[in-house]
């Protein structure tokens, strides 16, 4: 049995971390759902930067597109959409085998939008409504603009990625956002079935962060210390009444979502994070390297418990050797942002550039 297959049994989802119409078109895609127990796929900016930019698959949609008169960044979404709806149709027997639990894909919002509710909101209702599909997840940044996006979305039925979480804090504001969004509903008299949702917690960027400022025994141990505190975190708000309340009306729970989960020091196990994360119903989004390495060498071995503690004395290490969590947490949420921004710039100059010469 393949550790992957191990991984699913564990009760962890493994979800794919990047598209390019490439994986759709060749079949690759189709295989690692098969075969390697993916069921789902998640997309930011810096992944279609690099799957528009990076060959000439889009080209002939560009073309098109730029014939009719479309600006670069609506230019994008017609060629994500036509990827993610695609990728959507893909794991369509993923999602129904699984009541909805898995089989979905993410698209973003502009990260442009990011200290914007009211654009965000908007943008995310009109992606949602072109691609037209049940399992579609819009992303939207758990920034402070983000939260309340998230709660009136969620009120509207539209299913929600929280992504660019670093820590306890910023986690329980998305849930506490989701949680809002569904009472919400409740009080309407709507369904709370229709919705779901996933809250993004990034691991790899805690350690790349922190290095720095930490002696060597305590480096590349700070992703995973916040992550099994925010499992903690999410274990017991799933206990709660107010949860249990609205499960009872048939709330789906909205499961943590450990991102970011490549390693960036070469001299790491490229499995390191999908180990030290395995934990029930969550789950991992892996860059294509990471799936590939997890499939072969990843070993299912110790999984998270709800009341497991052993992330404290970590955190508390850490902080003693100077490293101000909260501080950082917040710093890791504005790079993240300003990271998607400028991938996102760079992705419509792209395109622009890339339309030009095909014009011409």
């Amino acid at each position: 049995m393949r550790p992957t297959a191990l991984i699913a049994m564990t009760g962890q989802s493994i979800w794919l971390d990047n598209i390019t119409r490439k994986l759709l078109d060749s079949g690759q895609l189709a295989t690692w759902i098969r075969e390697l127990s993916v069921v789902g796929l998640t997309s930011n900016p810096s992944i279609f930067e690099k799957a528009v930019t990076g060959s000439a698959d889009y080209d002939a949609q560009i073309r098109s597109l730029q014939a009719k008169g479309s600006d670069p960044e609506a230019t994008f979404f017609e060629c994500a959409i036509s990827d993610l709806t695609r990728a959507c149709d893909l794991f369509k027997g993923v999602y129904e085998r699984t009541g909805g639990v898995d089989g979905w894909v993410s698209l973003e919002v502009s990260p442009l939008l990011a200290n914007d509710t009211a654009a965000t909101v908007a943008q995310a209702r009109s992606l949602h409504a072109r691609a037209g599909r049940p399992n579609l997840f819009i992303k939207v940044p758990g920034t402070p603009e983000g939260i309340p996006a998230i709660e009136e979305l969620v009120f509207e039925g539209i299913s929600i990625n929280v992504t660019l979480l670093f820590s306890k804090a910023q986690y329980l504001a998305a849930a506490e956002a989701y949680l809002r969004g569904l009472e919400r509903r409740a009080a309407a008299g709507r369904s709370l079935t229709a919705v779901s949702s996933v809250a993004s917690l990034f691991v790899s960027r805690w350690d790349r962060k922190t290095a720095p400022a930490l002696p060597a025994a305590l480096k590349n141990q700070a992703g995973i210390a916040v992550s099994r505190e925010c499992y903690s975190a999410y274990c017991a708000l799933c206990a709660t009444d107010r949860w249990l309340a609205l499960e009872a009306k048939g709330a789906r729970p909205q499961r943590l979502l450990y991102a970011s989960t490549s390693t960036k020091d070469p001299a790491l196990s490229p499995t390191l994070y999908v180990e030290a994360l395995l934990s029930p119903r969550t789950v991992n989004t892996m860059p294509e390297e990471t799936l590939l390495a997890s499939a072969k060498t990843a070993r299912a071995g110790s999984v998270l418990a709800p009341g497991q503690t052993d992330w404290q004395k970590m955190l508390e290490a850490i902080t003693a050797a100077g490293v101000n969590l909260e501080k950082a947490a917040a710093e890791l949420q504005v790079e993240g942002r300003d990271s998607f921004n400028t991938s996102w710039r760079q992705l419509l100059a792209k395109i622009a550039e890339k339309s030009a010469v095909l014009a011409r």
